[in-house]
């Protein structure tokens, strides 16, 4: 079956370049709306990143995105493949990371890894476990048990177990969630060279850094598709006037302006405050009756991706609950 692309990418790329290409996405378990009307297009090489809120459909559309799960409506392609009529074909060519441990602990590394290799029926398959035991530093442990690793290490089995078979698409359910800052750093130092090597990579997650390491993300909330685009394109096109107060009254300047609810966002960043919103008149407005309490620092400040997040989860709550 030939699956003709739906358009052009945003940049004018050629089609040939799009690993992902789908429109109107929807999926429902019983009478819960999941995912409504999703699309969106990915290119080769590019780390596709998702975000939202628990239960916001991350995992339910990146496993319609690669064949793992059929839509209910709408239509597209995954890796040149029909996503309604061709996912065991997608399948066969994907690397699925779950954000569970799913290896069995009581085999070595090793032996979780020639076990993989056997279930995809690998040709040199020794040979491909060796390698993949070099390239994530995992040789030296070759002989511990999974059951006995640290969560960064057992990170680093699944993301090799994953890339045994050579997949063109590789996804990742909140692949560093307890895992320490180090393990993440390398965990996604690893990722980019991959993707410099041309996989695409999809990954749901909740760490504002991880996002920004992304090319692109998507915010979802409640099955509906928020924002997408670059960091900086997302965080420009929420439009949100950002202040940040600091100094011994923050914490009664936060309980007060809660109580009265006109500020949009109120949020505690470290020691200070960002008190934000999209209408600039109307913050200035709400806040001028505190600017002059004792105690505090007022300065502009530039919106950050973490502002976006919890706007949007804001504004979500209010319009689909």
């Amino acid at each position: 079956m030939t699956v003709v692309p739906l358009a052009a990418t945003a940049d004018g790329s050629p089609p040939d370049r799009v690993v992902i290409d789908v429109e109107g996405l929807t999926k429902s378990f019983g009478d819960h709306l999941v995912v409504d009307g999703f699309s969106i297009q990915v290119e080769r090489g590019r780390i596709q990143g998702f975000l939202g809120p628990n239960g916001s459909g991350k995992t339910t559309t990146i496993r319609m995105l690669c064949g793992l799960l059929t839509p209910d409506g709408g239509r597209g392609s995954c890796l040149g493949h029909d996503i309604l009529t061709e996912a065991e074909m997608i399948k066969a060519r994907v690397g699925y990371m779950t954000q569970k441990f799913s290896f069995y602990e009581d085999l070595t590394i090793r032996e979780n890894l020639d076990f993989v290799a056997r279930i995809h029926r690998l040709d040199r398959r020794r040979e491909r476990v060796a390698q993949a035991l070099e390239d994530l530093g995992l040789a030296t442990r070759r002989n511990q048990l999974a059951g006995s690793l640290s969560g960064g290490w057992k990170q680093r089995l699944a993301l090799s177990a994953c890339l045994l078979h050579d997949p063109d698409l590789l996804l990742l359910d909140e692949p560093t969630a307890g895992v320490d800052p180090k393990a993440r750093r390398e965990f996604w130092d690893h990722i980019n060279q991959l993707a410099d090597g041309g996989l695409t990579v999809l990954v749901s997650t909740h760490y504002m850094d991880e996002a920004e390491r992304c090319h692109e993300i998507s915010y979802l909330a409640y099955g509906r598709l928020l924002a997408k685009g670059t960091v900086e394109d997302v965080v420009r096109e929420a439009g949100l006037t950002i202040w940040s107060v600091s100094g011994s009254g923050v914490r009664d300047l936060a309980r007060d302006l809660r109580a009265e609810g006109k500020v949009e966002m109120v949020t505690a960043f470290g020691n200070a405050l960002h008190l934000g919103g999209q209408d600039r008149a109307a913050l200035e407005t709400a806040l001028a009756p505190y600017r002059n309490r004792p105690g505090l620092t007022w300065k502009p400040a530039e919106a950050e991706l973490e502002d976006v997040f919890i706007h949007l989860m804001s504004r979500a709550e209010d319009s689909y609950r």
